[in-house]
C-alpha cells in the first residue's frame, strides 16, 4: 500500500518555481465589481422612484421564518442554495459583496508584504451554524412551538423603505472595516466567512451534495502551487491527493487553483459529491510520486487542527463573552458584526494567552517574546488586550443595565397600549406598572449617564417612563429629543398630543397630530384619536379642525365606522343634517349593530322632517335595547310629531315603566294631558 503523505505547500521566491498568474482571478473581480454595481443601481432606483424590490439579501430571509412573508431575498437565498446543490459553493465567490471585501483587504495586505495565516479552530467553525440556528431556524421554532403555522401569509416583493433593515452610514463602515480587514489580518483570508457567516453555513453544507468539483487528473507532479493561491485556506493538493477532488466544502469554486496548475492537472468535472468520498482513497500521479522516491511522511489527514483543546476553550470562552458585550451594543451594533468582532477580540485573547505562557512568539512578523522576555510589541499587545478587556467589561456592564431596564420596561406594555388610545379616558396605571416604570427609569438613567453614544430608543422609553410615573415635564423634554431623532416618533407625537389636550392647548394638539400624519399617513390613530379630541373642545375652532382630521382619515380609511361616525357628529354640530345623514348611514352599512349611529341617524332624520323613516329606526333601536328609557321617549316625541299621540303615550308609559323618575317623559306626558 503506498504511503500518503502531506505535500509541499509553495511559496514565490527566488529558490522555488514560479507560480503563475491566476487567469480567473481578473474574471471574478469584474463579476464581483458588476455585481456590486447591480446593488447600486438598485439603491438608486430606490432613492428615485421612492420604492423598489426588496433587497435581494440574504438576511432578509429572516421575514418569512418571523412572520411568513415571502420576499425579494428569501427566493434569491433559496435560489442560491439550491443552485449551490448541483454547482457547488459558487456564490460566495462570485456574487458576495462581504468576499469581495475580503478578497480586496488581503490583496491590500499582501501589497505591504504582510500574507495573513488561516486560524485554524475547530470550536469556532460552529459559529456559523448556531448563527444560521439563530437567524432561520430559531425564530420558525418558536413559531410552532406557539401553535402557529408555517405557511405562508403574504409577500413583499415591492418596499419603499429600503434602507429599513440596514445600520446606518457609521456602523456600516464600521461593519466593513470589522468584518473586512480586522477579520482578514487576525483570522485569516476569508476568516469571516469561516468562523462568523451563517449564510456560508447553509451554503457549506448544500456544496456537499453538489456534483461539481474541483478534480484532478494523472498530470498531477504535486507542485503545490494549488493550495498556495488559494485564498478560501483549502489545502487542494493534499484533498486531491487523497480523493481526488476538493472535497473541503470551504472551496468557493473561484478556479484559481485551476488556473495556476503548471500541468494543467486540476479541472472543473461533475462526478461523485463530497459527502460520499470519505472511504474513496486514489492513486493519483501525485500518490505515484510519492511513493516511489519520496521520503517518508506523516499520513495525510483530513484537517490540520493545530490548537490544543485548552486554546480551543479559551477561544470559545472568549468569544461568548465578546459577543455578549457587543452585540445590539447601543441599540446599534449588528448581529453579523458582532460575530466577526467577537471572533477577532477572541484571537486576541489566545494571542495573549500565549505570550503569557511561551518562552517566545511572534506574530506577523514581529517578535512578542524571546526567552521568556517581553518585548516592546509584546508590552504593546498585552496592555492593548487589557484595555480591550476592560472595554469590554465596561460595555457587558451597560448591557446587563439596559436589558433590566429593558425587561421593567416590557412589564408597562399593557398600560402603554391603552395610553395610545388617546381619546380615550386615561388607564393609570397599576401599583405594579408604576414600579416597574420607576425601574426601568432607573436602569435607563444609568445607560443614559454612563453611556459613551445614544442608546437607539433610549429617548421613547425614558418618556414613556416619566410619561407612565406622571413626570410630564420629564416626558416632554424626553419625548422632544425622542421625535427629532425619530425615536418612536409617532407613539411619542400621540403621547404629545394627549398631553396638549389635557392643557388645553388646541394649539399644540393640532400641531402634534398634523406632524404624526406627515410621518405615517396610513396609520389609524392620528385621524381618528386627535380629531376627537379636537372635538370634545367644543370650541368652533376644534370642531373645524375636528372636521379636517375626520375627512383625511376617511380618505384612507373608508370603511372606519369610528372616523364616519364622529364626523357625521361634526356634521351635525355645524348645522349641516344632510351630511350627517350620509355619514351615520355609512356606518350602518359598515357596522349594523352601531347604536349610537342608529340612533343619531333617526335624530337626524327627525330634524329634517323625514318622520316616517325616524320612527322606523327608533323601534330598530328599541328592539336591540328594549330597557334604554331615552330610545322610548325619542320615539314618542317624533311620533308626537307626526300627530300620533295615542303610540306616543304608550311609548312614555314604557320610559315610564323603565325609569318612573324620568323627567323628560313626565315632561311629555304632560304635554299629552293638555291635548286632550
Amino acid at each position: 500500500m503506498k504511503r500518503r503523505v502531506a505535500l509541499p505547500v509553495l511559496q514565490e521566491s527566488h529558490t522555488a518555481p514560479k507560480i503563475r498568474k491566476s487567469r480567473t482571478s481578473r474574471w471574478r473581480a469584474a463579476v464581483l465589481i458588476a455585481f456590486h454595481v447591480a446593488i447600486a443601481i438598485h439603491i438608486a432606483h430606490w432613492l428615485v422612484s421612492g420604492s423598489t424590490m426588496t433587497p435581494v439579501e440574504p438576511s432578509e430571509a429572516m421575514a418569512f421564518s418571523k412572520a411568513g412573508i415571502v420576499n425579494a431575498g428569501l427566493i434569491f437565498f433559496a435560489g442560491a442554495i439550491l443552485l449551490t446543490t448541483v454547482f457547488g459553493r459558487w456564490f460566495c465567490g462570485w456574487a458576495c459583496h462581504l468576499v469581495a471585501l475580503q478578497d480586496l483587504c488581503r490583496w491590500l495586505l499582501e501589497k505591504t508584504g504582510l500574507r495573513p495565516r488561516p486560524l485554524r479552530s475547530r470550536l469556532l467553525r460552529l459559529v456559523p451554524y448556531l448563527a444560521f440556528i439563530y437567524m432561520f431556524l430559531w425564530p420558525a421554532a418558536y413559531r410552532l412551538w406557539l401553535g402557529d403555522s408555517l405557511a405562508v401569509r403574504g409577500s413583499e416583493l415591492a418596499t419603499g423603505a429600503f434602507w429599513e433593515t440596514f445600520p446606518g452610514w457609521v456602523v456600516g463602515i464600521l461593519t466593513l472595516l470589522v468584518c473586512g480587514f480586522a477579520t482578514v489580518y487576525f483570522l485569516g483570508a476569508k476568516g469571516f466567512c469561516t468562523y462568523a457567516c451563517p449564510y456560508g453555513a447553509a451554503f457549506y453544507v448544500a456544496d456537499k451534495v453538489a456534483p461539481l468539483r474541483v478534480r484532478v487528473n494523472e498530470n498531477c507532479e504535486a507542485s503545490g502551487h494549488c493550495t498556495a493561491v488559494c485564498t478560501s485556506n483549502v489545502r487542494v493538493h493534499e484533498e486531491v491527493a487523497k480523493y481526488g477532488m476538493v472535497v473541503d466544502a470551504g472551496c468557493m469554486k473561484c478556479g484559481d487553483c485551476v488556473s495556476v496548475c503548471p500541468n494543467d492537472a486540476l479541472s472543473f468535472g461533475f462526478g461523485m459529491p463530497s459527502l460520499f468520498a470519505g472511504g474513496l482513497q486514489v492513486a493519483s500521479g501525485a500518490d505515484q510520486g510519492v511513493a516511489e522516491g519520496a521520503a517518508p511522511g506523516p499520513e495525510l489527514a483530513k484537517r490540520s487542527y493545530p490548537l490544543t483543546w485548552g486554546e480551543e476553550v479559551v477561544l470559545g470562552i472568549a468569544f461568548l463573552l465578546a459577543f455578549a458585550a457587543f452585540r445590539g451594543l447601543y441599540g446599534d451594533v449588528p448581529f453579523l458584526m458582532s460575530l466577526g468582532l467577537a471572533g477577532v477580540l477572541a484571537f486576541l485573547v489566545l494571542l495573549a494567552v500565549r505570550l503569557a505562557t511561551r518562552r517566545d512568539l511572534a506574530f506577523r512578523h514581529r517578535t512578542l517574546k524571546r526567552a521568556g522576555r517581553l518585548l516592546p510589541a509584546g508590552r504593546a499587545l498585552a496592555a492593548a488586550v487589557g484595555l480591550i478587556a476592560l472595554f469590554s467589561a465596561y460595555n457587558g456592564w451597560l448591557k446587563v443595565e439596559a436589558l433590566a431596564g429593558r425587561r421593567a420596561f416590557d412589564a408597562t406594555a399593557s398600560v402603554r397600549q391603552k395610553a395610545l388610545q388617546i381619546a380615550a379616558d386615561p388607564a393609570p396605571p397599576t401599583s405594579e406598572e408604576r414600579a416597574a416604570a420607576l425601574s426601568a427609569a432607573r436602569h435607563f438613567g444609568r445607560v443614559e449617564r454612563w453611556g459613551l453614544f445614544r442608546w437607539r430608543g433610549l429617548d421613547s422609553s425614558l418618556a414613556w417612563t416619566s410619561w407612565l410615573a406622571g413626570d410630564l415635564s420629564g416626558f416632554r423634554t424626553a419625548s422632544t429629543r425622542a421625535i427629532a431623532r425619530h425615536d418612536s416618533a409617532y407613539e411619542m407625537l400621540l403621547l404629545t398630543a394627549r398631553d396638549a389636550a389635557g392643557r388645553g392647548d388646541l394649539g399644540g394638539l393640532t400641531l402634534a397630530g398634523e406632524r404624526a400624519i406627515a410621518l405615517d399617513p396610513k396609520r389609524f390613530e392620528a385621524y381618528a384619536g386627535v380629531g376627537i379630541l379636537l372635538a370634545k373642545s367644543g370650541s368652533p375652532a376644534g370642531i373645524a379642525a375636528a372636521s379636517s382630521f375626520f375627512e383625511r382619515g376617511t380618505l384612507h380609511f373608508p370603511a372606519s365606522p369610528v372616523l364616519a361616525y364622529n364626523w357625521g357628529i361634526i356634521h351635525a354640530i355645524q348645522g349641516n343634517p344632510a351630511l350627517a345623514i350620509e355619514r351615520f348611514r355609512q356606518v350602518l352599512i359598515v357596522e349594523p349593530g352601531h347604536r349610537e349611529a342608529r340612533e343619531n341617524l333617526a335624530g337626524m332624520l327627525a330634524q329634517s322632517g323625514r318622520l316616517e323613516e325616524a320612527v322606523v329606526l327608533y323601534r330598530e333601536a328599541i328592539a336591540s335595547s328594549p330597557l334604554d328609557a331615552d330610545l322610548h321617549v325619542l320615539l314618542a316625541q317624533t311620533l308626537m310629531a307626526q300627530g300620533r299621540d295615542e303610540a306616543a303615550r304608550q311609548e312614555l308609559e314604557a320610559a315610564l315603566g323603565i325609569q318612573p323618575d324620568h323627567p323628560q317623559a313626565r315632561g311629555l306626558v304632560a304635554t299629552l294631558a293638555k291635548h286632550d
